[in-house]
């Protein structure tokens, strides 16, 4: 089912999640609909929080290049209490959004490539080394389940450029 967004603004996105005890019937509808919101926003990655519940878990749908070179999205992936560690010292910037941040999309630096360990949706320990837009995406998830926005990692200059627009946002959708 698909749910409401929280966004800038709302104190919700500054919390703390807790961890996800057991998976239960009700932590895998609570991944379905996010994973359903997620798409219905045309998203890459949703974390339980951005739907106002305070579990470690979210989804990303990894994007992938054909041999035409046209780019797909994979099928959804669900984290469960998930830990990143090892970042490279090696790092690159890339462009950001954040579907509670709507129509900011900004350069951010993060590390190339961590390591991840975490549950599937069936209970599964998955433990892995991830580099390139994926490990950026599970970055920028995991960074909702502590509380942190993309625009947190942001260079001063590039905080006061769009102050104005965060502003409005926080007008608009609180």
């Amino acid at each position: 089912m698909k749910l409401k967004l929280v966004y800038l603004g709302d104190s919700l996105l500054r919390k703390q999640c807790i961890e996800v005890d057991n998976i239960t019937d009700e932590i895998k509808q609570l991944a379905n609909d996010i994973i359903e919101t997620m798409d219905v926003n045309n998203g890459v990655g949703l974390a339980a929080i951005q739907i106002g519940v305070l579990k470690r878990i979210f989804v990303i749908r990894e994007v992938l290049e054909n041999e035409n070179g046209d780019s797909y999205l994979a099928e959804p992936e669900v984290f469960i209490n998930p830990k990143i560690t090892n970042p490279s010292q090696k790092t690159e910037i890339m462009p950001e959004g954040c579907l509670s941040v709507p129509g900011i999309h900004m350069e951010v630096e993060r590390p190339c490539k961590i390591h991840v360990e975490y549950l599937d949706i069936n209970g599964k320990r998955i433990s892995k080394d991830i580099e390139g837009f994926k490990a950026r995406e599970i970055m920028h998830e995991n960074d909702h389940l502590n509380g942190t926005l993309f625009i947190d990692r942001l260079k001063e200059d590039q905080k006061k450029e769009i102050d104005h627009l965060l502003k409005e946002i926080i007008k608009k959708y609180n």
